[in-house]
């Protein structure tokens, strides 16, 4: 019989004939195993993890994990009667689902959602303020000389430390930076002031 043929017989087989060839080491019958009892394994466990643990391993991930470990011990497992195997399967999966829940009974249960504990992003509020304080901001920058400016993009935006400003600008040293960055914080704080809120 050529090997399609074989794998067509394989796929007639009856679930006890297959593990009889499994544990003979056919991965062909391993295969077709594997394909017949996984949909119906994952529909099984489907839910028995709790909704909590979830995350920590997905159904279909659990099962295949479970049944591929079942199989390396198949040949240690009698399968008299149709059904064995699923039971078996099962089981194993049983017990990988409850080393699961034992596993994230040791990390905890996270913690439930405090309803009083404050949201970290900004609200409406903030956000319309931050728009409007922005907009002053731009606009006031814009009234200012271009040296000023680049004082203030680079200190402000860019985080230029004095001596960096120095190097950029042309002044002669650090304290020669801080000074002037200062006459034009001053100069665009009286700019924002004047536009008003």
């Amino acid at each position: 019989m050529d090997e399609e043929g074989s794998k067509s017989g394989k796929a007639r087989a009856s679930s006890v004939e297959l593990a009889r060839l499994a544990r003979g080491g056919d991965r062909d019958a391993i295969n077709e195993l594997f394909q017949r009892q996984f949909p119906r394994l994952r529909r099984w466990a489907h839910g028995r993890l709790p909704r909590w643990a979830r995350n920590i391993a997905e159904t279909a991930d659990l099962v295949q994990d479970a049944m591929l470990n079942a199989f390396r011990r198949l040949d240690a497992v009698e399968i008299k009667r149709q059904g064995a195997l699923q039971a078996y399967l099962r089981q194993a999966i049983h017990n990988r689902i409850t080393d699961e829940l034992r596993s994230f009974g040791r990390r905890g249960v996270p913690d439930p959602l405090d309803s009083d504990a404050a949201d970290s992003q900004p609200s409406p509020l903030d956000l319309a303020l931050d728009a409007e304080t922005r907009a002053r901001y731009l606009g006031a920058l814009r009234r200012l000389r271009p040296k000023e400016q680049e004082l203030i993009v680079g200190r402000i935006e860019l985080g230029y430390d004095y001596e960096q400003l120095a190097i950029v600008t042309g002044r002669p040293g650090a304290e020669s930076a801080r000074v002037a960055v200062r006459r034009a914080m001053l100069k665009l704080a009286a700019q924002m002031r004047d536009a008003g809120p």
